[in-house]
């Protein structure tokens, strides 16, 4: 079942105040904000922080709000974006609102959420394997839900599955998978278990798999990707 999100609202200021001077809007409790997009020329703009936290809470980045911005009579669709955080406060500082297009369809991904309890588990029948985890959908951005929800309580018994085509998205939402692509099913426990039996040991305590050869091990390792430093995060310049 596709879960819709209600429409969200947002109301913002015209902002004449940039560079360091925003410090001040933020102490106010104000964020200084920016809109752009390709049907709308690039604007600075603030609103109450308190507001825009608790849309940003509900929406995040990939859920539709329509803004409302100060002087204009048509609502701007919006996709919240760049949302710069404070490291110590670990409040927003700055974000920006990318304007969308309402009459063309976008690819985006939605995540699965797995709901209810499987009678074949609750049971020891069988273990619940998630096949997948997000779904591929082409739609309008008003017609894009937010989450997919997946009822396992369907499933009772060993074989049982859920597949694409058990998911009720709505008409005027197409995906990018086979119908027939399964997202979750019950499998027997023996069959885990068999997977994860250990390997038997010789009495030398080697493996009774096949050893690698002299040199091969080196191309192994050779193969595996180098673990990387982690990446320094620095804090993004006022706007």
């Amino acid at each position: 079942m596709a879960d819709y999100m209600a429409k969200l609202k947002l109301k913002v200021q015209k902002r004449n105040i940039f560079g360091r001077k925003v410090r001040k809007l933020r102490q106010e409790g104000i964020l200084p904000a920016n809109v752009y997009g390709k049907k709308i020329k690039s604007q600075a703009v603030k609103l109450s922080l308190a507001d825009f936290s608790s849309a940003y809470k509900k929406a995040g980045e990939t859920n539709l709000v329509d803004l409302l911005i100060e002087g204009k009579k048509e609502v701007v669709p919006v996709l919240i974006d760049n949302v710069q955080i404070d490291p110590i406060s670990d409040r927003p500082v700055h974000a920006d609102f990318h304007q969308v297009s309402l009459t063309e369809k976008i690819k985006t991904e939605i995540p699965i959420e797995f709901v209810g309890e499987s009678p074949a588990v609750a049971q020891k029948k069988g273990i619940l394997v998630h096949l997948l985890t997000e779904i591929v959908f082409f739609a309008l951005m008003r017609g894009l839900p937010r989450r997919i929800e997946v009822d396992v309580s369907l499933l009772k018994e060993v074989g049982d599955t859920i597949k694409i085509s058990d998911i009720k998205v709505g008409e005027k939402v197409s995906v990018s998978v086979s119908a027939d692509r399964l997202v979750v099913k019950i499998e027997p426990p023996t069959k885990i278990e068999e997977d994860k039996a250990p390997v038997e040991e010789t009495e030398e305590g080697a493996s009774t798999e096949e050893q690698p050869e002299e040199g091969e091990k080196a191309d192994d390792q050779a193969d595996k990707p180098k673990t990387e430093g982690a990446k320094k995060e620095g804090t993004k310049k006022e706007k």
